[in-house]
């Protein structure tokens, strides 16, 4: 009986042994212990944040909704996203993170207020009829008397601050064209001055003052379309080195420069005719001049 006895101890202190290196391996082990609690929960991070502080995906941060770190949750990077392009915050910090609803709602819940998680500030709403957001906003608002119902087209203060920097970049492009044509006149002027025995000697080998004024013309709208042509071909030039320069500067993939068809063809539809414009007016009154003043030295 001595041998069974003492057998069934061996086999009992073998067990116990066994169970206690398991119990020791399982607290000591942070990664074992967060396997038994699940994987951790997916946030998406920006591009900005992931570059400062050195984030890939798959590796784990902490966030926290209290400034000082208190009540910090662990999370799995499972992407990095680019933020989407706004001028109204061209300025702020990128440094964003995307959670799930459930997680964001569990770290920003007032354990005081039972209904935080349950209240929202905000509701965005698609309408079948985009045309008839106006007449809907009128008619929540008169249901439900203290809710604030609108278009988010057009009817936010964001939008009024577009319009108005819309204006002001047309009345600087209005005063901007009005300049440039005063310019042009003036230089063309000085061009058709210089000009004059010129064109005395073909008024006085019978060319008629129409026929001089066609040649007028056409030189202007030549010279005026290679003008509208080179100023394009430098815009389309220029726009990549503008748009990376900002970009880089601000840390942003926002487009500051395009030039698009509809443009490049108002810029010309707008040069070409001034140019032309402008030859004109300044020869008008060389060639109401006398042959004989303009064939003199």
């Amino acid at each position: 009986m001595a041998p069974n006895y003492n057998s069934k101890m061996i086999r009992a202190a073998a067990a116990a042994l066994l169970s206690l290196a398991i119990a020791l391996g399982l607290g000591a082990s942070p990664e074992r212990a967060r396997a038994a609690e699940g994987p951790l929960p997916d946030v998406l991070v920006s591009r900005q944040l992931a570059e400062a502080a050195g984030l890939a995906v798959g590796s784990s941060i902490r966030l926290s909704a209290d400034p000082s770190g208190g009540s910090s949750r662990e999370f799995r990077v499972a992407g990095v996203y680019e933020p989407l392009p706004d001028p109204m915050r061209i300025n702020a910090s990128k440094h964003e993170a995307r959670l799930h609803l459930p997680d964001l709602l569990q770290m920003t819940a007032d354990p005081a207020d039972p209904l935080s998680t349950e209240t929202v500030d905000a509701v965005n709403i698609a309408l079948a009829n985009p045309d008839g957001a106006r007449e809907f906003a009128r008619e929540v608002r008169a249901r439900r008397p203290g809710l604030i119902a609108r278009p988010a087209a057009g009817g936010s203060s964001e939008a009024a601050v577009f319009v108005v920097l819309e204006r002001f970049h047309l009345a600087i492009a209005i005063v901007t064209i009005v300049a440039s044509t005063v310019f042009l006149l003036a230089l063309t002027v000085m061009l058709v001055d210089e000009r004059r025995e010129t064109v005395g000697i073909l008024r006085l080998i019978g060319l008629t003052t129409r026929r001089v004024m066609s040649q007028v013309v056409v030189e202007g709208l030549i010279i005026a379309t290679a003008g509208a042509l080179f100023g394009l071909v430098l815009g389309i030039a220029s726009e990549g080195l503008v748009n990376r320069y900002f970009q880089w500067h601000y840390d942003t993939a926002l487009i500051f420069v395009r030039i698009t068809p509809d443009v490049a063809l108002r810029s010309v539809a707008i040069a070409v005719p001034l140019g032309a414009l402008a030859s004109v007016a300044a020869s008008w009154t060389l060639l109401r001049r006398s042959v004989l003043f303009l064939a003199r030295r």
